[in-house]
């Protein structure tokens, strides 16, 4: 089995708890749908919030997932001039016998534009 990385992104449309929590959701659910994943498969999530979200952890909404055992951090964004307001990155590092190149990259609605060359 080898180790794996996914990227994914969202969003949000305001700094609220509830919200992160319901977009960061589905961003999780995604990758791990797109992906054939399960929780078992997950070694562990680093998630990046830019720097005008402070309403929650992101990783908060990994745990109402049932994402309970998998080690998860939090760290802010860098503060880049005209760099897209209000996103939440994951880097999931997964065990999957997936080709590299069939991983599937997951960044939802207005994030697909921060990588258009592997946004699905």
């Amino acid at each position: 089995m080898a180790v794996r990385a996914v990227r994914g992104a969202v969003q949000l449309d305001r700094d609220e708890a509830g919200h992160m929590g319901e977009r960061v959701e589905a961003l999780l659910t995604a990758v791990l749908e797109r992906n054939g994943l399960t929780a078992d498969d997950l070694i562990s999530i680093w998630f990046t919030a830019t720097p005008d979200l402070h309403s929650d952890f992101p990783a908060a909404a990994a745990r109402e997932l049932g994402i309970v055992d998998v080690p998860l951090i939090c760290a802010q964004e860098l503060d880049v001039a005209g760099a897209m307001p209000r996103v939440v990155r994951i880097l999931a590092h997964i065990e999957s016998d997936t080709p590299r190149a069939d991983i599937h990259h997951v960044y939802l609605g207005a994030a697909a534009a921060l990588r258009k060359d592997i946004a699905q």
